[in-house]
This record gives structure tokens, C-alpha cells and sequence, in this order.
């Protein structure tokens, strides 16, 4: 089935300079991109992006790390994007993530770990809607 996901290219890929590596990886199993965008995000956004873990003691740094520089976020489309994007990235946590998924070949830990990809697809289509208008999407 055809559907569409969304991703963060985070600080950490964007300063090794590996979005492309990253992107090429994603391409490369099929999926295509239908949204794509620069941009540098600000506390209001991370906030509502992760309210779920405002009441954790680590927020403060998640708000430092994905606003200290610029970020890729992309809409990916193909067959089974969710699950396809979620294999390809492997466990959050980097050191835990198999050799041959983006995070465990170039995350760092649970935090740099180079990608956020959308868990299921209610939060993709939650993501999207959050990120992206309509008129930005192909």
C-alpha cells in the first residue's frame, strides 16, 4: 500500500554533512520525496513537535539540540513508507542500532542519532499536517 511519511534529516547529519548519504539511502529502497524543506526550528515548534517529553528533565536539551542548526524534513512516499523508513533507520538509541541502518552507521546515541522518522502512520499523517501545507506537497 502507498503511503506517506515523514522524516527529520537532525543537526548531527547535518553537520557531518551526511544528508545526502542519508537521502540516498532512503531513495534508494524506493521511496520518493513529495516534500522537502530547509529549515531552522524554533522552540514553539520543538514543543509541540515533542510534547510528549516536555515533562522530562532531558527537554531542555532536546530544544538546544534540534534548534543549533538548520534541519532537512521531507514527506517520503511509497509502499509500506512507515515501517520501510523505520527499518532503514534502525533503534532510536544508536548504540544499540545493527551495522546497515543509518543510525547504527552514523548516530552517535539515543539523541544524535542523525534521523527522526514518524512511528506509525497516525503520527505521520500528525506530523505532516504539522509541518508541511498542503500547497507544499507535490
Amino acid at each position: 500500500m502507498i503511503e506517506r511519511t515523514f522524516i527529520i534529516l537532525k543537526p548531527d547529519c547535518m553537520e557531518k554533512n551526511m544528508a545526502g548519504k542519508v537521502l540516498d539511502r532512503l531513495f534508494t529502497k524506493g521511496l520518493k520525496p513529495v516534500g522537502m524543506k530547509l529549515v531552522r526550528l524554533d522552540d514553539r515548534i520543538l514543543t509541540e513537535h515533542y510534547a510528549h517529553l516536555k515533562d522530562k528533565p532531558f527537554f531542555p536539551g532536546i530544544l538546544k539540540f534540534m534548534s543549533r542548526s538548520p534541519v532537512i524534513m521531507a514527506v517520503l512516499e511509497g509502499e509500506d513508507a512507515v515501517n520501510v523508513v523505520r527499518l532503514l533507520c534502525g533503534p532510536t538509541n544508536s548504540t544499540q542500532a545493527p551495522a546497515g541502518t543509518i543510525r547504527g552507521d552514523f548516530g552517535k546515541d539515543v539523541q544524535e542519532n542523525i534521523i527522526h522518522a514518524s512511528d506509525s502512520k497516525e503520527t505521520a499523517v500528525t506530523e505532516i499536517a504539522r509541518f508541511f501545507k498542503k500547497g507544499e506537497l507535490c
